[in-house]
């Protein structure tokens, strides 16, 4: 059952997997594909390669903001969205993302993750908590 008293914590949990996911994929893109590389894929699957350098900028920084608990719900907002933009890569490619080129199911799941966060809470331990509606 959930209460008032554990729906922080639930939102804690959320907050940090979404935070080091975003962080692991945005340090990959930088470090492992690197930039240049990054925008090469873009390029390949339609999206302009410039977008590539802002994309790594947001990953990088919503998973720090969201590991540290900053403006938790409205990083998870545009987060989402990102999510949901970069599953689109994905959907010609069925459902599981062990098929050739990736399925759309995990990054779709990514997204509601983060969307479930942003209806949800900043969670306990948040260092600069969202404006509450």
């Amino acid at each position: 059952m959930t209460t008032t008293r554990t729906q922080p914590y639930a939102a804690l949990v959320l907050r940090l997997i979404l935070g080091a996911m975003f962080l692991a994929h945005g340090l990959t893109k930088l470090l492992v594909f690197t930039p240049a590389g990054t925008a090469g894929f873009f390029q390949s699957v339609g999206f302009p390669g410039f977008l590539a350098y802002p994309v790594i900028a947001f990953e990088i920084t919503a998973g720090v903001l969201l590991l540290l608990g900053v403006y938790a719900r409205w990083v998870a907002g545009l987060a989402a969205v990102q999510l949901l933009v970069a599953s689109t890569v994905h959907f010609a490619n069925g459902w599981s993302f062990t098929n050739a080129n990736g399925g759309w199911e995990y990054p779709v799941f990514l997204a509601f993750t983060a969307l479930a966060l942003a209806l949800l809470d900043d969670g306990a331990w948040a260092l600069k908590r969202s404006a509450q509606a």
